[in-house]
């Protein structure tokens, strides 16, 4: 799932990073997968597995562009939008984009 979230995001012009980003750009993208479960079953078995990221877009300025890319860029993904949200980060100063978003695979 990593993989396909990196994939989704790399034409963006952003450091993209699984859970934290330790460069020093002032724009970028951390993810995470806060869930996976299973959301299908047949015989007792999984067929299909729910995967619920959350990707974070931080900013010190107007993030606006970049957010309608990164949602773009998951609908294509064949990502599914859940939940979004945003704050400020009063101790640093950074802008903050919360996206969540599921996808369901098939079980083979």
């Amino acid at each position: 799932m990593n993989k396909q979230i990196i994939d989704a995001l790399k034409d963006l012009g952003v450091s993209v990073t699984f859970q934290t980003y330790d460069g020093t750009e002032t724009t970028y993208i951390t993810f995470f997968n806060y869930l996976e479960n299973g959301s299908s079953y047949a015989d007792n078995k999984e067929t299909s597995t729910g995967n619920y990221i959350q990707i974070d877009v931080w900013s010190m300025g107007d993030y606006t562009t970049l957010v309608d890319g990164v949602l773009e860029a998951l609908k294509q993904a064949e990502f599914q939008r859940t939940y979004v949200t945003e704050m400020y980060e009063k101790d640093t100063g950074i802008y903050h984009k919360v996206i969540r978003v599921s996808k369901f695979e098939e079980v083979l």
